[in-house]
């Protein structure tokens, strides 16, 4: 492993071991308490409460499919990056980057598509630009994740494919039950000497909460399956790395009828980026120039590129419940974003990347008027976004953007309706051609869910939706190395239209359960990266639009053996094509699996086979990918009459090589290889 840049991250990275000291000084204090509260039993997905629609509607009352992972599911999920944390779940797929970024996939759709949010608002990241761009939030200080598609989705705009919005504890809500509460892990994982920790704690006086976190971790360069080696002949993924650190500080003021709260958070993280590549190639119209040389790796001793990135993240919440009669709560929530990347070659910053972004949102909650409860809202803000430097293939620009929103939900007998709509506007301005363009668009939804007897329901919805272009989509004009290619933007694109259907049946009683659902998406004018020549790997992409289609399937059964054991069986498959039939690139290809699962006393463990299969259904240019499966092991132990908790996971217990279709470089950065990760954590 090639040592990080020393200019910029030693001194001021959190280091894991203080973690287990904190750990251990927590165990100490919650003896002399004598807190031996029981452990948390694991709460059934389908009942937990869904945030992110503003309505706190449960899982099993959405008219789409959501998944809600959270207590010990999400902390045997977790991993480095949001994206990776998330790819098992049915539907959901990473766009995998090496061990540093990686960014959910929802059936087939990512980037712009895919609204992540932290707690209803925008990350205001650059991980909707690129691949190679991390998310920036840390899975270990997330309480809990929410994937939902459908009408609920909607109300966050421009998340044709569906939004995954991370939970966390940053602003305080609520008074703590105790003088001090919290949690403390520290984790190790064998592929890639992972070593991870984070801690939190709630502490109260009177009506001001005060909420402290921080998580750090150190990861090495990771092994790959067995039978793969680098052009160099290693078996570890050369500039895989990824070390970061977070830390976040929060003080609200909280009341019988509310709260009001603000919150400061940095992120610091290096990662390395596998497979960059620089190329002397330069378009010609829809045709690339070469040099001599045509395209070439990085030279020995040039070493791979590493993204130094930094956040700094103001949030301010608040909330008034019942403020006058017909009112039942008025919310507000801003935040103000300034992130960086610098992308180094050596001691040299090739490029640097800036997103000044702020937004905000006011909603109504209204008491139900003829049978209809909902909510109305504003949403706005503003992103200033500039690149500098040999890989600026973006000239800066600014983007203005507001809509007004409202989502309604009415409960008759066995059926629960709901509906929403929105309507955006938006400006983007590139700041050096001052060319300006202007779009706007409207969306609609309406679903229903219908228990038509006890333990049954189906659930339909449909779906006009708009995305208006990114910036990037509409004046990109230059050399994109990490992902090896050159990106032509077109500043005449128009909004993207989606009609989309999704219907499902599902059974959440008895020893037998199950859910399945259907969906088609009909999408005027996709505007996807065409591929138009290639030399060496090196492609020109132009940003362009097309009618397209999204068709796909997502199913699960898990049978109950006895009161310690079930079984299931999963699986999800999606088609994704143009209008005219040519396959749209980097779909992910169809899947299912086996898992076994139980508990006995203070044990809790999974076992799990998933199979990747061959995708061969590829775009112009694009090579296919082999199938792979993998074999899963999860256990967890909660000692008798303490805080305690021991986790131990094997991923890829049989080392297989396995390539991510939906990764940008797939053949220089494979998946993991076997990799065993033990963790403890304690609930203080």
């Amino acid at each position: 492993m090639k040592p990080l840049h020393s200019k910029t991250w030693n001194p001021h990275f959190f280091h894991p071991v203080a973690l287990a000291a904190t750990l251990y000084v927590a165990h100490v204090h919650a003896a002399l308490a004598q807190d031996s509260a029981p452990a948390q039993e694991t709460t059934h997905l389908p009942s937990v409460t869904v945030t992110a629609t503003g309505l706190g509607l449960a899982a099993q009352d959405m008219a789409a499919p959501v998944s809600v992972l959270d207590g010990q599911a999400w902390q045997l999920r977790r991993s480095a990056t949001l994206g990776d944390s998330l790819t098992g779940e049915p539907g959901i797929h990473a766009t995998h980057f090496g061990a540093g970024a990686s960014r959910p996939i929802i059936r087939g759709m990512d980037g712009p598509r895919v609204g992540v949010l932290a707690n209803g608002m925008e990350l205001h990241d650059a991980s909707t630009i690129s691949p190679d761009h991390a998310v920036a939030t840390e899975p270990l200080l997330i309480k809990q994740v929410e994937i939902l598609r459908g009408p609920a989705a909607l109300v966050h705009g421009g998340a044709v494919g569906g939004v995954v919005n991370v939970v966390d504890e940053k602003v305080p809500t609520q008074r703590p039950s105790k003088a001090v509460e919290g949690a403390a892990e520290v984790r190790w994982g064998s592929a890639a000497n992972e070593k991870s920790g984070a801690m939190g704690l709630t502490t109260g006086a009177g009506p001001l909460v005060l909420r402290v976190e921080a998580a750090g971790r150190n990861a090495s360069d990771y092994r790959a399956g067995r039978g793969w080696r680098s052009e160099e002949g290693a078996r570890k993924v050369p500039g895989s790395y990824s070390q970061g650190s977070t830390g976040s500080m929060g003080l609200s003021w909280v009341g019988s009828d509310g709260y009001l709260g603000a919150a400061y958070t940095t992120q610091r993280a290096e990662y390395g980026l596998p497979g960059h590549e620089h190329s002397d190639c330069h378009p010609h119209g829809d045709h690339l120039h070469c040099g001599s040389h045509g395209g070439h790796v990085h030279e020995e001793g040039e070493g791979t590129p590493i993204v130094d990135m930094t956040s700094h993240r103001w949030d301010v919440r608040g909330e008034w419940r019942a403020p006058v009669a017909g009112i039942e709560a008025l919310r507000f929530k801003g935040s103000h974003t300034r992130y960086a990347h610098d992308e180094l070659e050596g001691d040299e910053v090739a490029t640097q990347f800036r997103n000044r972004a702020h937004d905000a949102r006011f909603e109504l909650q209204h008491a139900p008027i003829a049978g209809w409860r909902g909510l109305l809202g504003l949403h706005t803000g503003q992103r200033n976004f500039r690149a500098d430097g040999e890989e600026a293939y973006v000239e800066p620009t600014r983007t203005q953007k507001w809509g007004v929103f409202m989502l309604e939900e009415m409960k008759t007998g066995d059926w629960r309706w709901q509906a929403a709509l929105r309507h955006d506007q938006q400006s983007v301005k590139a700041l050096q051609s001052q060319v300006e363009r202007n779009h706007s668009g409207s969306s609609a939804s309406l679903g229903t869910v219908w228990h038509f007897q006890p333990g049954w329901q189906a659930s339909a919805s449909f779906s006009h939706a708009v995305r208006l272009p990114s910036a990037e989509e509409l004046f990109a004009n230059g050399p994109h190395m990490a992902t090896n290619s050159w990106e032509v933007g077109d500043h005449n694109l128009s909004k993207e239209t989606s009609n989309a259907w999704d219907i499902g049946l599902r059974k959440t009683a008895g020893a037998t359960t199950w859910s399945a659902n259907a969906y088609h998406h009909q999408i005027q004018g996709y505007i996807y990266g065409r591929t138009v020549d290639a030399h060496d790997g090196f492609q020109l992409q132009h940003y362009t639009q097309a009618n397209a289609r999204f068709t796909g399937v997502e199913a699960q059964v898990r049978q109950r053996i006895n009161r310690f054991v079930g079984v299931s069986l999963f699986g999800d498959l999606v088609r994704a094509k143009l209008a005219s039939g040519e396959h749209l690139p980097r779909i992910p290809a169809a899947r299912m699996g086996l898992r076994v699962d139980g508990s006995w006393k203070g044990w809790e463990g999974q076992a799990e086979w998933a199979q990747v299969m061959r995708q061969n259904r590829t775009a112009e240019y694009e090579t296919a990918t082999g199938g792979y499966g993998m074999l899963n092991l999860a256990a967890s132990y909660r000692f008798s009459n303490s805080p305690l908790q021991l986790t131990v996971k094997a991923e890829n217990l049989t080392d297989r090589l396995g390539y991510a279709h939906t990764s940008a470089i797939k053949r220089a950065a494979p998946l993991k290889g076997r990799n065993i990760t033990v963790g403890l954590r304690m609930d203080f």
